[in-house]
């Protein structure tokens, strides 16, 4: 999953530990004795300066532009074989970074955001060895992809557990791309937790919708409500969570019709939906490998019914991770879960500092002897 990915950010810390190699040690100190010499050299003069100048009134000294100050500071970490890492250094990884963001599908807006994250966390950051070096890198790229994947982000489940019962939650999205079957994993998923379930199908245009859903329905041994075909999406929803009430039940999970976000009149449907029904989450569900189209897509569904989470379908055929990376930064809404199989159990909660390390690499890692032994 996110394989692609993952060797684009390698490639950006190798880039990065090539453009700030330290200097050997005989040419630390020569620099160091060269940056000395340089800071000394501006201290005389500026001494001088200020002895020939003509007196002037006293004022607020001004701020010191750190020139001095920077040179002797270099000079020190030279002599040690430390050097800061400076924005030049950074200049052509970043530009090869962004483009390898671009190229899998992150949204430009959101590679611009984690580009400045990198900036903040790295410059004027010191190292000494190139081992250092990676691990710097690997803290600053850290710190910029989960601040951009977490936003919005919540406990689901808490929110199942706290909220009013039943929970009505609605699903929606294009055409093809797995609300259904999701559906019936976040059934499985809310069922291992000790929630109970009803389903809704609220997707009553297409043919063979209902005998999809009570498929799914009778594996998980869940009840179904359903109407005829043709039915007022609203008011099989609405009898599902009157049917959930009077039988004690949690959770009511609701299909609806694919759509495009181009579907004026599916799209007052849902708006509709939202507005009679007035439920407590509304989840949008697209392919991660849809990439930039599922961010936009959900950037649509969000303007006409409110969205409060997504969930990526296809995670684990996905290459890229564009529209994992990009989503929640774009809605300001997170990403719950991703889709990683066609079983029931292959529902992932989107844990956003778990997916980070899984792109750095950090699950690829053996564990030391210690570890193993444990």
């Amino acid at each position: 999953m996110f394989d692609g990915l993952k060797d684009k950010l390698n490639s950006f810390k190798e880039n990065v530990e090539e453009e700030t190699e330290p200097a050997e040690p005989a040419e630390a100190a020569e620099e160091a004795r060269e940056a000395q010499a340089a800071a000394e050299g501006q201290a005389a003069e500026s001494a001088e300066e200020t002895e020939s100048a003509d007196p002037e009134p006293e004022s607020e000294p001004e701020a010191d532009d750190g020139s001095d100050r920077g040179l002797m500071e270099r000079a020190k970490l030279a002599a040690t074989g430390k050097e800061v890492i400076e924005e030049d250094d950074l200049e052509g990884p970043l530009e090869e970074l962004e483009l390898a963001l671009l190229s899998s599908d992150v949204e430009m807006n959101v590679a611009q955001e984690i580009l400045q994250g990198i900036r903040e966390n790295l410059i004027g950051e010191t190292r000494s060895k190139v081992k250092t070096t990676g691990l710097v890198v690997e803290e600053a790229l850290r710190d910029a992809l989960i601040d951009v994947i977490s936003v919005g982000q919540f406990d689901f489940e808490r929110r199942i557990a706290e909220a009013d019962k039943p929970v009505s939650i609605i699903f929606t999205g294009v055409n093809g791309v797995g609300k259904t079957t999701t559906i019936a994993k976040l059934s499985q998923w809310l069922d291992e937790r000790g929630y109970s379930t009803v389903l809704a199908n609220g997707d009553t245009y297409r043919a063979g919708a209902n005998e999809q859903l009570q498929q799914h329905a009778d594996a998980l041994d869940e009840r179904l409500i359903s109407h005829k075909q043709g039915s007022d999406p609203a008011a099989v929803i609405y009898d599902a969570a009157e049917y959930a009430e009077a039988n004690d039940v949690d959770v009511v999970l609701g299909d609806t019709a694919g759509r495009l976000h181009t579907s004026n009149d599916l799209m007052d449907q849902l708006e509709k939906i939202d507005r009679v029904i007035e439920p407590d989450m509304t989840i949008f569900v697209d392919e991660a490998v849809a990439g930039q189209d599922a961010v936009n897509r959900a950037r649509e569904f969000d303007d006409v019914a409110t969205i409060d989470g997504a969930v990526l379908t296809k995670a684990d055929a996905d290459p890229q991770g564009g529209a994992a990376i990009s989503i929640a930064q774009v809605t300001g809404k997170p990403i719950l879960f991703l889709g990683t199989g066609q079983d029931y159990d292959d529902l992932e909660p989107f844990d956003p500092a778990a997916i980070v390390d899984r792109l750095l690499g950090y699950d690829d890692e053996e564990p030391d002897a210690g570890e193993a032994a444990a």
